[in-house]
C-alpha cells in the first residue's frame, strides 16, 4: 500500500495543483483525501476520465496510484472528497455496485482459472455480467460453459478478435505467456462491458514486442469500443505515446496534468522522474508511434 507523510510534503514547498472534474467525465474524483493513522497518501487529489480516452496516471513508487485506485473501484474510503461514476455520486458504493454501473479494473497480477481456456474466461466473464442466472444454472446442471447464445458467441469473437487471442482461443490459460495473459486480463473485463476500465500496470514484466502488442490492442479498445481506459504504469514512454491526457503523483500531492507533450515538457516533471536521457526516449516513442499510426 502506498503511503506518504505530511512531513515530506513540508519539504517540497511547490504548491499541488488544482484540477477540476471535467462535467462530462465518465468517472471522476474530487478533492480526494485518504490518511492511514498519521500517514497521508493523498491529499486533495481530484481527476477525471472522460470518454473513449486513454488518461495516464504515473509517478514512482508510493506516490499514491494504488491508493488513488483503491478509491475509484470502492475498495477504499477516503477521508475526504467524493467519486463519481456516469455523473453519479459513489463515493460509498461497493465495488460489486460500481461494477454493476460500468466500471472495470485490472491487477497487476493476472488472476486466470487453471483448466479454462481463454475462450473459456471471456464467457465466464461474460454470462456473470449479462447472463448471471445462466451461469448458476449451467453449472448446477452441468452445462458447464458450453451452448453459448448468439449475442454471447459474436460479443467474445469479436473480443478474441480484437486483442489478437483467436488463435489461441483453444488454449488453457495456464499455459500463457505473461504478454497474452494481460491480454486475456484485458478481455476479461471487456466482456462486462464497461464504460471505464481501470488497468493497473498493464505493461509490467512483458518484453518490448509484448508491450508493443498489449499497447495497440489498447488503442483499438477505445477507438472500437469507445471505452475509456485509466492506465497506472511506470512505462513513461508508452504512456506518453498512448495517452491523450496524464496525471502525475508525487507522494500523495497531483503535482502535473496535461497532454503528453505537457508533461513531457514539464520541468518539474523533468527533474523528478524523467530526466532528460528518458524524456529523448520518450519524445522518440511518440514519434514512432504517430508514425505507424499514420
Amino acid at each position: 500500500m502506498t503511503v506518504a507523510s505530511d512531513v515530506t510534503f513540508a519539504q517540497d514547498m511547490t504548491p499541488p495543483i488544482k484540477e477540476e472534474a471535467a462535467p462530462d467525465a465518465l468517472l471522476a474524483a474530487t478533492g480526494v483525501t485518504v490518511r492511514f493513522g498519521g500517514l497521508m497518501a493523498l491529499s486533495d487529489v481530484s481527476v477525471s476520465i472522460p470518454k473513449g480516452t486513454i488518461v495516464g496516471l504515473v509517478g514512482p513508487n508510493g506516490a499514491g496510484k494504488t491508493t488513488l485506485f483503491g478509491v475509484l473501484s470502492g475498495l477504499l474510503k477516503p477521508n475526504n472528497g467524493r467519486v463519481f461514476l456516469l455523473g453519479e455520486e459513489v463515493t460509498s458504493a461497493s465495488p460489486q455496485k460500481r461494477a454493476r454501473q460500468g466500471l472495470a479494473r485490472t491487477f497487476q497480477q493476472p488472476e486466470l482459472f487453471n483448466g479454462l481456456t481463454v475462450r473459456d474466461h471471456l464467457v465466464l466473464a461474460y454470462r456473470a455480467s449479462h447472463e448471471r442466472n445462466r451461469l448458476w444454472r449451467d453449472a448446477f446442471t452441468g452445462g458447464c460453459l458450453r451452448r453459448p447464445s448468439a449475442s454471447e458467441g459474436e460479443r467474445v469473437d469479436g473480443l478474441l478478435d480484437l486483442l489478437a487471442l483467436t488463435e489461441v482461443a483453444t488454449q488453457l490459460a495456464d499455459v500463457l505467456p505473461l504478454g497474452t495473459s494481460r491480454l486475456l486480463e484485458v478481455g476479461r473485463a471487456l466482456a462486462t462491458s464497461p464504460l471505464v476500465v481501470l488497468l493497473d500496470e498493464p505493461l509490467a514484466g512483458l518484453d518490448v514486442h509484448e508491450a508493443e502488442q498489449l499497447a495497440a490492442a489498447l488503442r483499438r479498445t477505445v477507438e472500437e469500443e469507445r471505452v475509456s481506459l485509466l492506465l497506472v504504469e511506470h512505462d513513461i514512454g508508452t504512456v506518453l505515446s498512448i495517452s491523450s491526457h496524464i496525471y502525475v503523483l508525487d507522494f500523495g500531492l497531483l503535482i502535473a496534468s496535461g497532454t503528453p507533450e505537457e508533461i513531457r515538457d514539464n520541468a518539474r516533471v523533468r527533474s523528478a522522474y524523467l530526466g532528460d536521457e528518458d524524456v529523448a526516449m520518450s519524445r522518440s516513442t511518440i514519434g514512432s508511434s504517430e508514425d505507424t499510426k499514420s
